[in-house]
């Protein structure tokens, strides 16, 4: 692994957030000013077809990312703010193993995003 790609890995392992591209090239650019945006384009390619890091499109037009985690969570996002919670909820979790159950079918993965708006005030 090349130092650049060093340095855009531990850039998307110390996200809290999940960052696009532009984001990783920011963060990247702080730490190496040498990285172009096309190394990061390419290294988040090279990372997401190795399982190492997860694409999302939370339906703002730009794919973000997160390093892979055995801990399963799903997503509920902001869209007035753009503001992406991971959650993990047991009851939702059971929920979707029945209903697998009762069709016949082992469930072996999924992906849940909620897209949401903040409660208007009364």
């Amino acid at each position: 692994m090349t130092e650049q790609r060093r340095v855009i890995a531990q850039v998307l392992s110390d996200a809290l957030d999940h960052p696009d591209v532009e984001a990783v090239h920011r963060r990247a650019s702080v730490i190496d000013s040498r990285i172009s945006i096309a190394t990061v384009y390419r290294t988040v390619r090279l990372f997401e077809e190795a399982d190492i890091i997860t694409r999302h499109d939370f339906g703002d037009g730009r794919s973000r990312y997160e390093q892979r985690s055995e801990e399963h969570h799903d997503h509920i996002i902001n869209i007035r703010t753009g503001e992406v919670l991971e959650f993990y909820n047991k009851e939702i979790e059971a929920l979707q193993c029945a209903l697998a159950d009762e069709l016949g079918l082992d469930l072996v993965g999924h992906r849940m995003e909620l897209f949401c708006v903040p409660k208007k005030s009364e």
